[in-house]
C-alpha cells in the first residue's frame, strides 16, 4: 500500500465492523436525532454540544475514531469506511457530519505530512481527549486559493537555531473553530507555505462569533484570529518549511469524496422523505406515487444520478484504498456531480411535497438549506468543472484525441457481455464526448471560460456513467446498494441514456454557440441517431425504479 491511503493509516474495517459502526450511528439518529430535535437546534443556531460529546464518546459512537489507525487509538478505518459513515451521518443531520468530517479534515496534514513523532504525539492525543479538530486554510480575502493566503509566520530564532514561528493572519469560514482542542493552520513562512500546529488556550488565538448560516446551522462556524502567537519550531508539520500546498493538495482526493457522500446521504434522505410522503398525499383519489409527474420528474432522474455518483465513489474509493495515490481530478468529479445531483434532489423533494416542503415542519425544507454548502466547501462546483476540464483536455491532447474514445471502447465491449447495463448508451456519450472535444480543439474554442466550465461538466457525466455501467455489470450489488439488482441495473441505464442525449445536446450549443462558423456539421458527428436509439424503453426502466422506491420506502408519519 502507498500513496495516501499508506499516509493516512488507511487499513480498513471488515465488513461486520462497519455494519456495527453504521448501525450504531443509525441507531443513535433514531433515538436522539428525530426531526423535531434537529429543527429546535437549528432555530437555536448553536453547536449541540451534549450530542456531539456522545457522537465522539468512546463507550457511545465514536465517530472521531473510525479514520484513526488502530496504532494511535482508533478504529482504522479506511476512505471505503469513511465515505459509508461520511453519509450515514449525513442522512441524520449535514451540519454534524460537517463537524464530525471537520475532525477528519483537520487531521489530514498531519498524517500526510507530519513526522512519526508528531504523528504519535498528536493522532494519539486527539484520539484519547476525543477533542475536535479544525483546519485553518481558507481566509477571507484568498478564500480556498492558497497560493495567496496573507496569515504569516516568522521564525524566532535563538543564535542560527529556529526555536519557533510567531504567526499572525486571520482565517475564515473554519468548521470548529470555536470549539477545537487543536488546530492545523496554513501560514506563509519564509522558504513557503507551511502547516502549524496550535493548541487550544495558546496566547493570541481566538475565535469571534459562530456564523449565522443559512445552512449546517448545527456545525460551528468561525472566524479564527491569530495575533502573535507563538508555535515552537517541533509544531511545524514536516519540521521543513515550504510544504504545505502540496500537503494540502495531496488528500483533495480523498476529501472531495467524502463531501461526495455527504452529498449522497442527504440527497438520498430527501428523496426517502418524498418516496415517503407520496403513499399518504392523495390526488384525484390516488396517491401520488402512481402519477408519472411525480415519480419521473421529481423523483426517479434523481435516484439514478445519486447511484451513477454513488458507483464513481466507491469506484475511486477502492482505487484509493489499493494503494492509487493523487486522484484529485476524480475526487473533484465525484464532488461535483454528487453535490449539484444532491441539491437538485432536496430541491424537487421540495416541489414533491408542494406548500408542505416549504415550512419548516416538514424536513425537505432543512435539508435543502442544508446540502448547498456541499457545492461551496472543499472547491465550488466551478472550480471543480475547471479542475476537471484542465486535466482531463491535456489528457485527451496527450491520447491524440482518443482518451474518452477508449473507454468508450470499453463500454462497448462491456455491452456485448452484458446488454442491460446500459453500457451501449454510455458509448454513445463517451463518443460524443470526444466529438465536442475534438471540435474545440479544431476550432480553438477554449479560449472561452464558458467551454472549460461546460465541458468538465459533460466529462462528469460520462464518466460516472461508465463507472454505474461497471458496477452494475458486476454479478453482486454493492454492499451499499438498497435496491433489487433489476431496480439498480434500471438507473444505470436511466442514467447512461440521459448522460447520451445530455452531452450530445449540450456539446452542440457549446460548440455552436462559441463560434461564427457554420457548426450545423457537428449535428452528425454527435451521432444523434445513437443518441435516439440509446432512450428505447427510458420510461419503462423509469417504471419499474418507481415501483421500487416504494417497495423500499414505505410509508410512515413525515412530519415531528
Amino acid at each position: 500500500m502507498s500513496g495516501i491511503a499508506e499516509s493516512l493509516g488507511m487499513v480498513g474495517l471488515d465488513k461486520e465492523t462497519r455494519q456495527m459502526v453504521l448501525e450504531t450511528i443509525r441507531e443513535y439518529g433514531r433515538k436522539h436525532l428525530p426531526h423535531a430535535k434537529l429543527i429546535e437546534l437549528d432555530s437555536k443556531n448553536e453547536f449541540p454540544v451534549d450530542i456531539m460529546k456522545d457522537l465522539y464518546d468512546p463507550n457511545q459512537v465514536a465517530c472521531n475514531l473510525i479514520m484513526i489507525p488502530t496504532k494511535y487509538g482508533g478504529l482504522g478505518g479506511n476512505s471505503y469506511d469513511i465515505y459509508r459513515a461520511c453519509e450515514e451521518l449525513a442522512r441524520i443531520d449535514l451540519g454534524v457530519c460537517t463537524s464530525v468530517f471537520a475532525t477528519f479534515l483537520g487531521m489530514d496534514p498531519i498524517f500526510v505530512g507530519g513526522t512519526e513523532a508528531q504523528k504519535e504525539k498528536w493522532i494519539k492525543k486527539i484520539a484519547e481527549s476525543s477533542c475536535y479538530v479544525a483546519y485553518g486554510a481558507t481566509e477571507a480575502a484568498a478564500g480556498s486559493d492558497l497560493l495567496h493566503l496573507k496569515t504569516k509566520a516568522e521564525r524566532v530564532m535563538d543564535g542560527d537555531k529556529i526555536v519557533g514561528y510567531t504567526l499572525n493572519g486571520g482565517k475564515m469560514w473554519i468548521t470548529n473553530g470555536g470549539v477545537a482542542g487543536v488546530y492545523t493552520i496554513l501560514a506563509r513562512a519564509p522558504k513557503g507555505v507551511s502547516w502549524f500546529v496550535i493548541e487550544k488556550g495558546t496566547k493570541g488565538l481566538s475565535s469571534d462569533k459562530h456564523e449565522d448560516k443559512h445552512g449546517i446551522r448545527l456545525s460551528d462556524t468561525t472566524p479564527v484570529n491569530l495575533q502573535d502567537v507563538f508555535v515552537p519550531a517541533e509544531n511545524l508539520i514536516g519540521e521543513v518549511e515550504g510544504k504545505g500546498l502540496r500537503q494540502a493538495q495531496a488528500v483533495f482526493g480523498y476529501t472531495r469524496l467524502m463531501v461526495a457522500a455527504m452529498a449522497l446521504g442527504a440527497g438520498w434522505k430527501a428523496i426517502e422523505y418524498a418516496v415517503r410522503y407520496s403513499q399518504q398525499r392523495k390526488v384525484g383519489g390516488q396517491p401520488l406515487n402512481t402519477k408519472q409527474g411525480f415519480t419521473h420528474k421529481l423523483i426517479v432522474p434523481f435516484a439514478a444520478r445519486l447511484e451513477a455518483c454513488r458507483a464513481y465513489v466507491e469506484e475511486v474509493a477502492h482505487r484509493i484504498d489499493g494503494g492509487e495515490d493523487g486522484l484529485q481530478t476524480e475526487g473533484a468529479i465525484a464532488k461535483m456531480l454528487a453535490s449539484e445531483t444532491g441539491d437538485a434532489a432536496c430541491n424537487s423533494a421540495i416541489q414533491a411535497f408542494g406548500g408542505n416542503g416549504y415550512v419548516r415542519e416538514f424536513p425537505v425544507e432543512k435539508l435543502k438549506r442544508d446540502i448547498k454548502i456541499t457545492c461551496i466547501y472543499e472547491g465550488t462546483t466551478e472550480i471543480l468543472q475547471l479542475t476537471t476540464f484542465r486535466e482531463r483536455w491535456q489528457a485527451n491532447i496527450n491520447a491524440e484525441g482518443k482518451f474518452y474514445d477508449a473507454i468508450a471502447d470499453e463500454m462497448t465491449a462491456l455491452n456485448a457481455k452484458d446488454p442491460g447495463v446500459g453500457a451501449g448508451a454510455a458509448a454513445t456519450a463517451l463518443r460524443a464526448l470526444s466529438a465536442a472535444l475534438k471540435a474545440c480543439y479544431e476550432e480553438k474554442l477554449t479560449s472561452n471560460q464558458i467551454a472549460h466550465l461546460k465541458l468538465g461538466e459533460l466529462m462528469a457525466f460520462a464518466e460516472t456513467a461508465a463507472a454505474f455501467c461497471r458496477a452494475a455489470a458486476k454479478p453482486e450489488l454493492p454492499e451499499s446498494a438498497s435496491f433489487g439488482r433489476d431496480a439498480w441495473r434500471a438507473m444505470s441505464r436511466i442514467h447512461a441514456a440521459h448522460t447520451a442525449s445530455w452531452i450530445a445536446s449540450e456539446g452542440l450549443e457549446l460548440v455552436a454557440g462559441c463560434t461564427a462558423a457554420d457548426a450545423s456539421g457537428l449535428a452528425d458527428t454527435l451521432d444523434f441517431k445513437a443518441v435516439a436509439r440509446a432512450q428505447k424503453a427510458a420510461v419503462a426502466d423509469m417504471d419499474l425504479v418507481a415501483l421500487e422506491l416504494v417497495r423500499v420506502f414505505k410509508e410512515e408519519e413525515i412530519a415531528g
